[in-house]
């Protein structure tokens, strides 16, 4: 695990950590799960996946630093969209629950998950999300993650596609210092675009040489909340997607999204870490 914060362990997984009830029997071996909590997770993951698709709901994993504009996104998305999908959105921040108040403002469903200290939503806590949304009712589901350019990447939510913002105020060179973040990403967001007039120490050629240095082929897009600019070409990408994901869906297949396997060993658990079983035996 993260052994500088710990942030494996949530209020949706600490279950697994906890001994079992005092006189219980697991059988002549303890449970030791070899990934620890990741494959729970995992587990939980796919899961969910199936929950999702078994609606058709396409899930987009929405992940950046704090402010890069995740929440000004999704409200200029709802007002472009303007009814014509019906969408929901989990939000994720450590407290409050200012980002899904926001959400909620412009008519549209959102439950709030605060992780406390953990800094990444995980797919138990998302499991516990999608209990508070009528998923019948729904096209595509976004959720915005903890603002955190390191470990989200790491975590597979029981989404389809990753998209990561970068925002214009952050640097061009950051795909280049968080390369696991920018690897996972199926299309980078360069936002903020109407500051760019500003800060003319920012270079979006650079920042997508930076991303194609990490062999990336994910598209990058420029967007700005505020005025509108490229916000059709995000839908325009949503909306190929969707597509793409409906006809999977009617060969029996679903879209996957990229976990980096390089973050993962950063937050795997050694084997001393002894497990309750999901279906301990009695």
């Amino acid at each position: 695990m993260c052994n500088t914060c710990g942030c494996n362990v949530t209020d949706g997984n600490r279950h697994l950590l906890t001994p079992p009830p005092k006189g219980h029997v697991l059988g002549n071996n303890p449970a030791k799960i070899l990934n620890g909590l990741l494959e729970h997770n995992d587990r939980q993951a796919r899961l969910n996946r199936a929950r999702l698709d078994e609606q058709g709901i396409l899930t987009i994993n929405l992940m950046s630093s704090p402010g890069s504009g995740k929440t000004a996104l999704l409200e200029a998305t709802i007002r472009q969209l303007n009814g014509t999908l019906r969408i929901a959105v989990i939000e994720g921040d450590l407290e409050t629950e200012n980002d899904a108040e926001r959400i909620r403002a412009l008519g549209i469903p959102a439950h709030q998950i605060t992780t406390g200290t953990a800094c990444h939503l995980d797919a138990h806590l998302v499991q516990g999300g999608l209990d508070h949304l009528d998923l019948s009712q729904l096209d595509i589901l976004f959720i915005e993650n903890v603002g955190n350019l390191v470990c989200p990447a790491s975590f597979d939510l029981g989404h389809h596609r990753n998209v990561t913002l970068l925002s214009v105020t952050e640097g061009d060179d950051k795909p280049a210092k968080y390369p696991v973040m920018f690897r996972a990403a199926d299309l980078m967001l360069i936002s903020k675009t109407d500051l760019l007039p500003y800060l003319s120490e920012f270079s979006p050629e650079r920042a997508e040489s930076a991303l194609r240095n990490l062999a990336s082929s994910a598209p990058a897009l420029h967007v700005s909340s505020k005025t509108g600019e490229g916000v059709a070409d995000w839908i325009a990408w949503l909306s190929a997607e969707r597509e793409n994901y409906r006809n999977l869906l009617t060969q029996q297949k679903t879209l996957t999204p990229r976990v980096e396997t390089e973050g993962r060993k950063v937050h795997a658990l050694g084997p001393e870490i002894t497990f309750r079983p999901l279906h301990p035996a009695i």
